[in-house]
């Protein structure tokens, strides 16, 4: 069993953009001293998010790139890796980002919000165009920021399908007048978006872990589903801290991911380009004791799937499937 520990960054949110870079960097010294592999901020972290109605300075790539500077600073510190919420300015435009951070301090990469809500587009009017994963230790992790997870599963099964365990899921949420105030994960009196969570982890066979700010009322929390969608934890409603755990990577197939036989992203002028899934597979077994073992390697997807229907074939009562090579 390979078990990592994650942290998510369930803190509330700054009232100025140089708060944002004091919480961040408290908060990832504390996931640090937890023991954690990853932590993740929610959308916009830093220097925060702009939400309709409020005001925020204008966006400052100085003001920024000293941010991420400090925050980079802290997970070396700390020696653990970061999913930053942020926002940066590209030859685009601004765009709402996430910005990874590798345990030595340096910057490993960014993902940035391919599908913006509606709302947003007039704030963040540039879309991000390309999608990957990233690795800490054991882990191959994936992000698809708030209304990608939450609308479009494909960002989900993308990242899953180059063989991420986890997808983080950054996002940001707040009580709206007249909304439901919840107690209790994924209560049927609430909005769906707790609720796709649990798919997107279930519809995936990977991990699924979304963060948000702790704020009164707010219709979503931090929350970790595991890979067959029921709750792993989550952070009581409007309550600051850190949402730790302990998760096992070898529940983390992929599976239903990998058996999908259509393409993830459907084709289209605005569609981005991202890569092909993997080109090399491998076909496992599952025996009566619940023990996995890898029977091929080294295939395409169709000579993979060819081999494990001739397996079935045969008659064995073992479970054979597919994955892509990690």
């Amino acid at each position: 069993m390979t078990e990592v520990r994650i942290a998510l960054a369930n803190v509330r949110a700054a009232t100025t953009p140089e708060e944002s870079v004091s919480l961040a960097t408290s908060a990832i010294a504390d996931a640090g001293r937890e023991g954690a592999l990853v932590v993740c901020f929610p959308e916009c972290f830093v220097p925060g998010y702009r939400w309709p109605g409020t005001k925020l300075p204008p966006t400052d790539p100085v003001f920024l790139a000293r941010a991420w500077d400090e925050v980079a600073a802290a997970a070396g510190d700390a020696g653990i890796t970061v999913v930053l919420g942020t926002e940066r300015v590209t030859e685009r435009g601004l765009q709402i980002t996430a910005c990874v951070i590798g345990p030595d301090g340096t910057i490993a990469g960014w993902q940035d919000k391919g599908q913006l809500d509606p709302a947003e587009e007039s704030t963040y009017p540039a879309y991000g165009t390309e999608r990957r994963v990233f690795t800490a230790g054991p882990l191959t992790f994936g992000v698809a920021i708030c209304h990608e997870g939450f609308r479009y599963p494909e960002t989900v099964r993308w990242a899953v399908r180059q063989g991420a365990q986890i997808v983080f899921h950054p996002h940001a949420h707040v009580a709206e007048p007249g909304s439901y105030r919840p107690t209790t994960f994924a209560d049927p009196a609430n909005s769906f978006h707790e609720k796709a969570m649990m798919c997107r982890a279930a519809e995936n066979t990977c991990y699924f872990a979304s963060v948000n700010n702790a704020s009164e009322g707010s219709g979503t929390t931090s929350a970790i589903l595991r890979p067959d969608g029921t709750l792993h934890s989550f952070q009581p409603y409007g309550k600051e801290g850190l949402l730790v755990a302990d998760l096992d990577l070898a529940a983390a197939t992929g599976i239903l991911a990998s058996r999908c036989r259509t393409s993830p992203l459907a084709a289209g002028a605005e569609t981005p380009s991202y890569p092909a899934p993997s080109s090399h597979w491998s076909v496992w077994r599952q025996d009566d004791h619940g023990n996995r073992f890898r029977v091929r390697d080294g295939l395409t997807r169709d000579e993979a799937e060819r081999s494990a229907a001739e397996f079935e074939a045969k008659g064995h009562k073992q479970s054979y499937w597919i994955e892509p090579t990690r």
